[in-house]
């Protein structure tokens, strides 16, 4: 039997059309997203709605009408206009679309920058900055899209910000994903860069590009491809090393063997995105499984309901995951026949 349809009636304050028109987006997109993700029908006339669903998908359907409204607020007189992402982000952030009742996580973990607060989008989220917060050595395992190296570069800058520490380091194997760049004109600098584009992109969100050059500049940040760390000992740093995958298990163990006094390290990878060479063994995977027991270390694992991209995105994942899961099984299947074919004989 199914639930009972509710109807729930508000007023958007104060009205004002260019807001209304943001929040709505062109040809009401942003309205039919939240009617199809969540399962409701909203309904709307100026600055008053009406949603009908079912009881829990409708409180939170206003919920996230009037959080995104809010949203529109205009900032030194231009109102923020809202994009699918954001629509999407929010979906995520109010679990309307979890199975289970969500559990209670501490919503108060947030990272403070001078370009604003950085708060958790989900559970796992939240216990991926609660555990860079904590220990000296942080994982963060998962599929694109869900966070990894923007909070941990979220965490660094907060951490400079607050003179924890006096520099950041941004690491990763300069690695072709797959392709064969041959060779790459430019100085050193440049021929590393786009391997290192990622860490730059989030570093200029949150400081602004003129002060990432002058904290570059100055040494305060630096950006290395990971070969460079050989030999150096790192005190009061905030060290990232991104695209950890791509590490051979000497590499890993290299760079661990690094971390000095006063130093913070997070690591971050997709175990499924793997482009080192057939045969080499992956540094991420070889680490989970040795310091997985090692109490001072916090590995986090990401799932594709932990993406905070475009929805298209988790379902990409979901679809690769359940694809790799059957070749998995096929092929244990395979081995256990050619196991008991073996002892027959």
């Amino acid at each position: 039997m199914s639930s009972p349809t509710k109807n729930i009636e508000f007023y958007l304050e104060p009205s004002d059309n260019a807001r209304l028109s943001s929040l709505c987006g062109p040809f009401d997109e942003n309205i039919k997203q939240i009617e199809r993700r969540i399962g409701v029908e909203v309904t709307h006339r100026d600055n008053w709605f009406k949603v009908t669903g079912q009881a829990v998908q409708v409180k939170a359907a206003m919920d996230i009408l009037k959080t995104l409204y809010v949203d529109t607020a205009p900032v030194r007189g231009e109102i923020k206009e809202i994009e699918p992402d954001n629509v999407h982000l929010a979906i995520t952030e109010s679990k309307c679309l979890e199975q289970d009742s969500p559990s209670v996580w501490d919503k108060e973990v947030y990272i403070k920058t001078r370009r604003g607060v950085i708060k958790p989008r989900n559970q796992n989220q939240s216990q991926y900055v609660a555990n860079i917060l904590m220990h000296d050595i942080c994982f963060g395992v998962g599929p694109a899209g869900t966070g990894k190296t923007y909070l941990a570069v979220a965490a660094a800058v907060d951490a400079l910000e607050r003179q924890e520490i006096r520099r950041i380091l941004l690491t990763r194997p300069a690695v072709e994903a797959g392709e064969k760049l041959g060779f790459l004109p430019g100085d050193l600098t440049q021929k590393i860069d786009p391997y290192l584009r990622p860490l730059y992109d989030a570093l200029f969100e949150m400081l602004g590009f003129e002060k990432v050059e002058r904290l570059i500049e100055k040494n305060v940040i630096e950006v290395a491809p990971l070969a460079y760390m050989r030999g150096r000992t790192l005190n009061d740093a905030f060290i990232i090393l991104d695209e950890s995958q791509n590490t051979t298990a000497e590499q890993m163990k290299m760079f661990l063997t690094r971390i000095g006094f006063n130093s913070k390290a997070v690591i971050t990878g997709d175990i499924t995105q793997i482009d080192l060479p057939r045969g080499a063994r992956s540094g991420l995977r070889h680490a989970i499984d040795v310091l997985g027991d090692v109490d001072e270390i916090s590995f986090n694992f990401f799932k594709s309901h932990d993406v905070v991209r475009h929805p298209v995105v988790a379902r990409i994942v979901e679809a690769y995951e359940k694809k790799e899961e059957a070749e998995r099984k096929e092929k244990a299947a395979k081995e256990l026949a050619r196991h008991n074919a073996a002892k027959s004989d």
